[in-house]
């Protein structure tokens, strides 16, 4: 008489074996071969099922994650018993849109470009889309930038600690291969100093870096270009180099979940006030002494001021002449000269005003004028708050200036007001010396900036002279959508 008895579970398949019963010796000879064989028997089993289970592991370990949730939920028999209130629990839920990630785009590997930028965080910003939009078209891959840490503010940040890294890498994937650092092998040989290292041309074209810089890079493996700024030409480029710019400019260079999150609260704090401007007042002690403006100083922070620009050897111009430098709108306006401004445009007096700037020089005594003109002043945070303020007023041109410009357009042309410092400043002095009227002042700087409210417009081409021409990062019309028809001449 036989029975099965289940011995245990392995995969979700029971396992049994044969017990015999009955006596003689005929009768144990066959006990014993049926023990043997349902001994074989058990043994092929399990082998046989570890297998498939081993199979299965690394079937399912392949797929990840991505897979997995649909072999899943593909299956009818898996989920059949599922209690009804997790399903009404997870009805309740919001849906997170899955992360779209692009293809990989699939190329011959050149060699690899490593890249030091320089000057402030805009700066550096413009150069990196220039030197994504570099590799891609050189076919070469890409080691996540080196930021400037010997710049007048010494910031000791890395890329990772300003954008958001994997973003950065994941979402130009199909475009060019960027890797946060070169192999170890390559890796080694720069550690050693054996790599090729080079500032290449200002505001060259791409035709310059398929030309002089593919074959360094061919021979060498790997180019260290250790400057960065302005080393793509503004104009006369195809319309896939200049999208590629825009894309990584405005999609790809995200900032830090944590720098978005804080983004996010200081606007919505000023948002429950109304609305609000960001003046972006470059008149920090660094641009003065750069600058050689030092309107509105006494002699000892002129002599302050000369000091420091004669102290840094890369500064060039050394003796300057500051009224003829403000004549010529070369100057930033000053605190009070801005307070003007914005009264003459009507500006209301009752919006927030956010500082986007670092430590004003001369200090409450320079900010008396504008914080009794507009009471609410704020301090600053910078690009993300610029980005979605109500009206963007910077007092000078420089880098974070035309990048916020070309962002808000691209954003759908929001209101930037771009003074005319060579205008504001003679119309200033006509009404301080009694000249003009404050009606006469008034109407002039409001009919002036009419058409300098960062509409459609196209840049400005100056064939041989591209430091005068419309910088590309400020308006980057190729990227824009046209309204009302072509754009504008003006």
């Amino acid at each position: 008489m036989c029975s099965v008895e289940g011995i245990g579970k392995k995969g979700g398949m029971r396992i049994g074996v044969i017990k015999g019963g009955g006596g003689g010796a005929s009768g144990g000879e066959r006990v014993d071969k049926l023990k043997k064989s349902s001994r074989m028997k058990v043994w092929i089993i399990r082998a046989t099922t570890s297998v498939l289970l081993w199979t299965c592991i690394v079937q399912l370990t392949t797929l990840g994650e991505t897979w997995g949730p649909r072999v899943l939920k593909g299956c009818p028999s898996c989920f059949s018993h599922q209690d009804s209130s997790v399903s009404a629990i997870e009805d309740k839920l919001p849906s997170v849109p899955a992360r779209v990630i692009p293809p990989k785009r699939v190329y011959k590997n050149n060699g690899y470009l490593m890249v030091s930028c320089n000057g402030g965080l805009n700066q550096m910003r413009a150069a990196i889309c220039d030197m994504v939009t570099i590799a891609r078209y050189l076919n070469v891959t890409l080691i996540v930038p080196e930021l400037d840490k010997t710049s007048f503010w010494a910031d000791p940040s890395e890329f990772q600690d300003i954008f958001d890294v994997n973003h950065f890498i994941t979402s130009l994937r199909d475009e060019v291969r960027i890797l946060k650092e070169l192999p170890p092998r390559l890796k080694r040989r720069v550690e050693m100093g054996f790599v090729y290292s080079m500032p290449p041309i200002s505001w060259s074209d791409i035709s310059y870096y398929h030309n002089q810089i593919l074959p360094l890079i061919r021979k060498y493996k790997v180019v260290h270009l250790n400057r960065t700024d302005a080393r793509l030409a503004n104009n006369g480029q195809s319309l896939d180099v200049q999208k590629l710019r825009c894309r990584v400019n405005f999609n790809a260079l995200r900032f830090t979940p944590q720098i978005e999150e804080l983004g996010k609260r200081v606007i919505k704090l000023l948002r429950q006030n109304g609305p609000f401007i960001v003046l972006h007042l470059r008149y920090e002690m660094d641009m003065l002494a750069f600058s050689g403006c030092t309107q509105g100083c006494n002699n000892d922070k002129v002599e302050e001021l000369t000091r420091m620009r004669y102290a840094y050897p890369w500064w060039k111009e050394k003796i300057i002449n500051s009224d003829l430098k403000r004549k010529d709108g070369l100057c930033p306006l000053t605190p009070e000269e801005t307070a003007l401004i914005l009264r003459a445009l009507d500006i209301d007096k009752n919006y927030h005003i956010y500082i986007a700037a670092g430590e004003i020089y001369g200090g409450d005594r320079r900010m008396a004028s504008l914080a009794a003109a507009y009471p609410k002043l704020m301090a600053a945070l910078d690009y993300l708050v610029s980005l979605e303020s109500d009206i963007f007023i910077p007092t000078y041109d420089g880098n974070m200036a035309k990048v916020v410009q070309g962002h808000r357009r691209y954003l759908g042309f929001k209101q930037t007001i771009l003074l005319d410092r060579r205008l504001l400043v003679d119309l200033i002095d006509q009404y301080n010396n009694g000249s003009l009227s404050w009606i006469q002042f008034s109407d002039t700087v409001k009919e002036t900036h009419e058409r300098r409210r960062g509409q459609p417009s196209k840049r400005l081409v100056i064939p041989d002279r591209p430091k005068e021409e419309d910088y590309f990062y400020a308006n980057p019309e190729e990227c824009l959508q046209q309204r009302d028809g072509q754009l504008s001449s003006t």
